[in-house]
């Protein structure tokens, strides 16, 4: 595969670079590429570094301040997050923010219990307080892990609101009471025809409450969050079915909720209008798969998904570094630990970045002087889990970061994210999805043009 001259490539990023140096006006250029975009999704390349969860929340400080952003969006589940939520509105009886994070009690908790979380919850909290009920921002959960715990907040919702809609409700969820400890036993029974599956049912039940008027206020809140609950038991209830199978079903399906999570929090809006949603999930969702080698495999993301709905009033924003310490898990279901990331490998974006020989930096992807950054590379992408062993096959597939995001922000050397406490497992039957990953040891990609766009497909270097 023919790659730009090294050299040049290498200058003409030094050269683009637009230098962090730890001031207050070091985001005034990626606040000028937001403009009046609708959804600003920022990325992070792993789920345990200090710096990504820092400067990922300056950035969404400036947006609520400045941008009237008014909705935080991330990749947690939604009743967790929805404890938090109401926390930073004043409405919960949580006393701190440690207290209002304590529904992430499974693994991995470390990447929602750490520091970094609880100094921009506490900032929220103190900002809303400051404000009018209207310009207040929140904080809702994308993903749909939480199987039983949304079946509990919607019986829960239902017996303060209308008790015999409850009784209907755990009559429809009561498909599911033997495997609430382990849904994913749950999918293996039903693709194995041991048992009838509950989608009947959880879709009934999300029927009804659709039916509902929603009122404004604090019962709108409560009601707004049971139909979203009951959406995550429908949609969590095909994912776990799905997940035992061949393919992307469950990672699409996982996606595609995360978008549907994200159009309602949009159109729920706030005086009428559209919201204005900021994202913090990892880089595989966050950056368009159709410019790595995800999209050939035939997987989507939230990124891609985003920039279709919102072609003209999407922002993606991506991160790298190139060495340091992160908190991650030796395997699934392991305690975190702080662990040694290796340097980028030769070839890698971050290995290009690093020899640019600037600490810290960030980059406008549509900088024509960036065209050589089109031609794709390696790039690394470390979850809750960091294999440093097997990190070619296990941490990096190819992208063209030009197409993937719209603005990249490069630290040279980063530091684990500090938790609040040792890491806990996660039920046995609820494991975490594995972040997308090269398809062999010597995959990358090639461009061929069609029509206005490119498309991409593994081929060997």
């Amino acid at each position: 595969m023919a790659t730009p001259d090294s050299t040049t490539l290498k200058h003409a990023v030094r050269s683009a670079a637009l230098l962090l140096a730890g001031g207050a006006q070091d985001f005034d250029p990626l606040l000028e590429r937001i403009g009046d975009a609708q959804v600003v999704l920022i990325g992070e390349a792993s789920h345990g570094t200090q710096e990504f969860y820092d400067l990922r929340a300056d950035i969404t400080r400036r947006l609520i301040e400045e941008k009237g952003f008014t909705t935080v969006a991330v990749e947690a589940d939604w009743p967790d997050a929805y404890r938090v939520d109401r926390y930073v509105r004043g409405q919960s009886p949580d006393r701190s923010a440690r207290e209002a994070l304590g529904d992430f009690r499974d693994f991995p908790t470390w990447t929602w219990r750490n520091t970094e979380v609880v100094d921009f919850v506490d900032w929220l909290r103190l900002r809303n307080a400051e404000t009018g009920a209207s310009q207040q921002a929140g904080f809702y959960g994308l993903d749909l892990y939480s199987l039983q715990p949304s079946i509990d907040a919607v019986i829960a919702y239902l017996r303060e609101t209308d008790p015999e809609a409850a009784a209907r409700a755990r009559r429809r969820y009561a498909c599911f009471s033997r495997y609430r400890d382990d849904p994913h036993a749950y999918g293996q029974a039903v693709s194995m025809g041991e048992r009838r599956s509950c989608e009947t049912p959880a879709a009934e039940q999300l029927r009804d409450l659709e039916r509902s008027a929603v009122p404004s206020g604090p019962a709108g809140d409560a009601l707004f969050s049971a139909l979203q609950n009951a959406r995550v038991f429908v949609n969590a209830e095909r994912f776990y079915r799905t997940q035992s199978g061949a393919g992307h079903t469950s990672w699409n399906l996982r996606d595609a909720h995360m978008m549907q999570t994200l159009q309602s929090l949009v159109q729920r809006g706030s005086n009428g209008r559209p919201a204005r949603v900021v994202v913090w999930a990892h880089n595989s969702h966050v950056g368009d798969a159709r410019a790595t080698q995800m999209g050939p495999q035939g997987q989507i993301n939230l990124g891609q998904l985003a920039r279709q709905q919102y072609p003209k009033a999407t922002v993606l924003v991506g991160f790298s570094t190139y060495q340091g310490t992160v908190t991650a898990a030796s395997d699934w279901d392991r305690p975190a630990q702080r662990q040694t990331v290796r340097p980028g490998l030769p070839g890698s974006y971050e290995a290009l970045f690093h020899e640019v020989g600037l600490p810290a930096f960030q980059l406008r992807l549509n900088d024509a002087s960036l065209a050589g950054l089109t031609t794709p590379r390696l790039q690394r992408a470390i979850g809750v889990v960091y294999q440093p062993r097997t990190e070619r096959a296990s941490h990096y597939f190819g992208a063209s970061l030009t197409q993937q995001f719209d603005w990249m922000i490069h630290i040279d050397t980063t530091r684990a994210l500090e938790p609040l406490e040792p890491g806990k497992r996660r039920p046995s039957g609820a494991p975490m999805q594995p972040l997308p990953r090269a398809s062999g040891k010597r995959t990358g990609l090639r461009v061929i043009p069609q029509d206005a766009s490119s498309r991409y497909v593994s081929s060997a270097y």
